[in-house]
């Protein structure tokens, strides 16, 4: 046979004109044809392909022309499909579609009960056609005459003896007994009487009694002759019925059609969720919305052993028509998508992609939820250009939409397709609507958002995952919803290896910081775990660092004296930091100043700050009276305006704080009762109101560093007989210019007696010169 095989293979593809290529041979058993897997040269379109050599077989050319001919003839859903039939002077070939034996899965065991009943259903519905419509008798009904289809329908072939009763010279009554393996199958009234007795008896006994076999090795794998009649292995609901078909008087044989209507009344065993679901199908979009809502339980009630190529050549293609153009809603395409994950990568971007893809343009909010619910089931069949490019540009409209549920669902999709998503996409547009639904009005859709980001984190840009992570979870740690808090800190936990040690430090621990004292103890727990995470981190980082990053100082030719700094032995808060004295006793020159209350002379007091300190004694002072120090002071007679500006303004020194300590959102409570660094204060400026009040006695007088006595040279000008300068002839008083000089001062004028005149004429130079440039 293998021989024969490679002849005709080799005989049929030098003919150029035969259209079809043989393929591998599928064993087949009790037939006078051979079956080949067969492509279409036009097309590559698979078929199968009988095949019967005439000069080997010639007994059996009856059978195999009666069979070319009645499968051109007979057309039915239940027969299988013949695309073309050829005849040479060698051979006969019946083009089929793809088809394989059932008697491969019978003979394994394969099929469950279910399937088995549908199929039973199918072949018995076909002979009630042959039978009655046509008119005719099958007489080789058994296993090896049923094929299976690429649908997984059950087709029913073996057309060798089929014949009219209404043609008197049928091909069964000549050659019946040619068909292999006919003792085993053939009635006991044929045995007896021959294959006239057909005549005698009803039309439908024949067939009755090979279906009879036929449901007896489909539930036992095999069949014997001396088996007829057991009801070994067959359902219950299905054994009275059997018996009937297999009855010994032909007369009372329960007809295939019989057989049919006794499974189809309530409770038979043809009432199964398959059966009803294959009567169904056909109809689907003629169907009202009560009808569809059973249609869609039945098929939501099918379990997982069904035949799954059924569902992707029957069942797909008209559920893709009711749901895209039968309104068939959300529950057809739940439908869709779970047959949809039983595809191959091929199948499915050929039958499913394009609808799934003009489905996410549906503005249904239904069909939208439902495809994104389903998203992590068919996202792997979908390739990253069409995610990309087709699908997520549609799926962004969904951030942004009215409807909550479509922004909650929207949110959770993300993590699906994130693999299939180009990096500029996730870092440019992604993130700009996660950014709005981490502000969303629902606390749900906030903490679905910060759990989201959390499980992205590693699909970030380095540049700015940081950056973003850190805004994101330091906000959802100040949400006034438990869980969106609690989602804050487990995300922090999670993406802990993402956070540099510097950020880990000055903005992930202080942000976790205020989560210790939270009202809710669940997220003060989980605060503890965080924070605990995260101090051990830059615990860790910083005990690899270095002591310090000083250069070490090199020692000069010129010892100098070292600063006084505390030692171990200081036992107080911190030590004393540093003192600008040195150790030396010799330099603390100078007594103790008295107290602000002691008296002092009324010269000092009302000498003018210009006039020059009287010489003191020469003389050495007494050990136990040290020359006194006397700091610089400010001169009282000064505006405000008129002070020495200090090294840096107010603005600039609220700006250096803020860059040292960072962006702190709540100044208002640190602890120390205001704003202002303790330790670096500046000092208190001067104010009017201060000095308004009457000066204080001062063991020192103020000191305006050598500013010339305006006053006391007015006073002198006035008794010399020169002219004043333009602008000051009208006389004045002392008071009256220090008054003028300084608006804001307020206190009592007194009269400045002056010890001693000095000479405030600029030498080298006219009065009067000086005075001209007043003008």
């Amino acid at each position: 046979m293998d021989f024969l095989k490679f002849a005709v293979a080799s005989a049929i593809s030098k003919g150029s004109s035969f259209p079809y290529s043989l393929g591998d041979r599928v064993d087949i058993s009790d037939s006078i044809w051979t079956l080949h897997n067969a492509t279409k040269r036009e097309d590559g379109s698979a078929c199968s392909i009988f095949t019967f050599e005439i000069a080997s077989n010639k007994s059996h050319l009856p059978l195999a022309k009666n069979a070319v001919r009645k499968s051109r003839t007979l057309r039915h859903p239940g027969v299988i499909k013949v695309l073309d039939t050829i005849e040479t002077e060698t051979s006969l070939y019946i083009v089929t579609e793809r088809i394989a034996p059932l008697s491969w899965h019978v003979k394994r065991r394969s099929l469950s009960e279910e399937t088995s009943k549908w199929g039973l259903y199918t072949v018995a519905s076909t002979l009630k056609f042959v039978n009655g419509d046509a008119s005719s008798v099958h007489g080789a009904v058994r296993a090896s005459s049923i094929y299976i289809s690429e649908s997984g329908e059950w087709k029913l072939g073996g057309f060798d003896i089929l014949s009219s009763m209404n043609d008197d010279q049928a091909v069964i009554y000549t050659y019946g007994s040619l068909v292999p393996d006919a003792a085993r199958y053939t009635p006991p009234e044929i045995v007896k009487g021959g294959w006239d007795v057909i005549k005698r008896n009803p039309l439908t006994a024949v067939d009755s009694y090979g279906l009879a076999t036929l449901v007896y090795e489909v539930f036992n794998g095999s069949f014997a002759g001396d088996q007829v009649g057991k009801t070994t292995g067959i359902p219950p609901s299905m054994q009275q019925s059997y018996k009937r078909l297999c009855a010994a008087n032909p007369k009372i044989r329960l007809s295939p059609a019989h057989f049919v209507d006794q499974g189809k009344k309530s409770g038979g065993f043809f009432e199964t969720p398959l059966i009803r679901l294959t009567d169904d199908i056909d109809s689907l979009g003629l169907k009202s919305d009560a009808e569809r809502e059973e249609f869609l339980s039945e098929l939501d009630g099918l379990s997982e052993d069904f035949p799954e190529d059924y569902f992707k050549m029957k069942i797909l293609p008209e559920l893709l028509k009711s749901v895209e153009f039968g309104g068939g809603g959300p529950k057809v395409l739940s439908a869709i998508l779970k047959i949809g994950s039983k595809l191959s990568q091929e199948e499915f971007n050929a039958k499913l992609t394009p609808v799934i893809v003009r489905l996410f343009g549906n503005p249904d909010r239904a069909i939208r939820v439902c495809l994104l619910d389903h998203l992590p089931v068919m996202v792997d069949n979908l390739s990253q250009k069409t995610v990309n490019d087709k699908i997520f540009p549609q799926i962004t409209s969904g951030f942004t939409d009215a409807a909550p549920v479509v922004r909650e669902q929207t949110v959770k999709a993300v993590l699906p397709v994130i693999n299939k998503l180009s990096d500029r996409t996730i870092n440019g547009e992604l993130l700009k609507f996660l950014a709005r639904t981490a502000n969303d009005e629902q606390p749900g859709i906030r903490t679905n958002t910060t759990i989201c980001l959390g499980k992205i984190a590693k699909n970030l840009g380095q540049g700015s995952r940081s950056k973003v992570l850190v805004a994101a979870f330091t906000r959802a740690l100040r949400d006034p919803f438990l869980h969106a808090r609690n989602a804050g800190l487990l995300a922090l936990s999670a993406t802990l290896d993402v956070f540099s040690d510097e950020d880990c430090a000055t903005k992930v621990l202080p942000a976790i910081c205020p989560a210790l004292l939270d009202r809710e103890k669940l997220i003060r727990d989980q605060g503890n775990k965080t924070f605990d995470l995260y101090l051990q981190r830059v615990r860790k980082i910083g005990n690899t660092m270095a002591d310090t990053v000083l250069p070490p100082t090199t020692s000069s030719d010129t010892p100098k004296d070292t600063a006084r700094i505390g030692t171990s032995n200081d036992n107080s808060w911190a030590g004393w930091a540093i003192s600008s004295f040195t150790n030396k006793m010799a330099t603390a020159n100078g007594e103790i100043e008295p107290t602000a209350g002691a008296a002092k002379p009324v010269e000092e007091a009302v000498r003018s700050a210009s006039v020059p300190r009287p010489t003191k004694s020469s003389s050495p002072a007494p050990f136990n009276q040290p020359e006194k120090l006397r700091p610089a002071a400010q001169p009282l007679g000064r505006s405000l305006s008129e002070q020495p500006t200090p090294p840096h303004k107010e603005e600039e020194l609220a700006d250096d704080v803020y860059d040292a300590w960072g962006a702190m959102e709540d100044d208002d409570d640190d602890g120390w009762g205001n704003d202002e660094d303790p330790f670096n204060a500046p000092s208190a400026p001067i104010s009017s109101t201060s000095l308004s009040a009457k000066p204080k006695a001062s063991p020192v007088p103020y000191d305006d560093g050598g500013e010339p006595d305006f006053a006391g040279w007015l006073a002198a000008q006035s008794k010399s007989k020169k002219p004043l300068p333009k602008g000051l002839n009208k006389t004045t008083n002392s008071t009256s210019v220090a008054r003028t000089s300084s608006p804001g001062v307020t206190a009592k004028p007194k009269v400045v007696a002056s010890t001693k005149k000095i000479d405030t004429k600029p030498k080298g130079e006219e009065v009067d010169d000086w005075g001209d440039a007043w003008d």
